[in-house]
């Protein structure tokens, strides 16, 4: 293995190119970078050896948006139901909580204004039935079920574009089941 000086102030080290990847990520989780400019860009840090090649790889990846607050809203109740439907505004993330009873959200309507969205349930028993938009990106990799499976079942987005939709928590004594809108 052939060592580079240490002396260049061209070459870069190991935490320059980790501060690099890491910023690439932060841009694809945001929306800002389409998977195949992420695959791009970080072959391209991956292999720089020197701050001009490394700065070149994420000289256009755009700042983070300001007009896109960070938002948080939480919805709970002991029982009954919890529904949203219609118009209205998603937030950037989104906790229901339940002890018993069922929820309803469909988005195929809604306002979603942020590229990636997470919903965080914490539901006792009760069902919870949620409704994206058609051409939404839905990952359940962080839910936890208990008593009944999730029922979803995956499909490609008709359009590229729409905006991914995390889910998360814990079910349990009901069934999640997610379904994409038909318009």
């Amino acid at each position: 293995m052939t060592s580079l000086p240490e002396g260049s102030p061209s070459l870069i080290g190991e935490g320059a190119r980790d501060t690099a990847v890491q910023r690439l990520q932060e841009a694809y989780s945001e929306g800002l970078l389409s998977h195949e400019e992420l695959d791009e860009r970080l072959d391209r840090v991956l292999t720089a050896k020197a701050h001009s090649e490394l700065e070149s790889a994420l000289a256009s990846i755009p700042e983070l948006p300001d007009q896109l607050p960070d938002t948080t809203s939480t919805i709970t109740a002991a029982g009954g139901r919890i529904k949203r439907r219609g118009t209205w505004r998603v937030p950037r993330v989104l906790k229901v909580a339940s002890a018993y009873g069922r929820v309803r959200l469909d988005l195929s309507r809604a306002i979603i204004e942020h590229p990636v969205v997470d919903i965080e349930l914490h539901l006792g028993t009760g069902g919870a039935r949620i409704t994206v938009p058609r051409d939404a990106v839905v990952d359940v990799q962080g839910l936890r079920t208990d008593w009944k499976d999730l029922r979803y079942k995956a499909r490609q987005p008709s359009r590229p574009g729409g905006p991914e939709i995390r889910i998360s928590g814990v079910m349990g004594f009901g069934r999640l089941r997610i379904r994409h809108a038909r318009r």
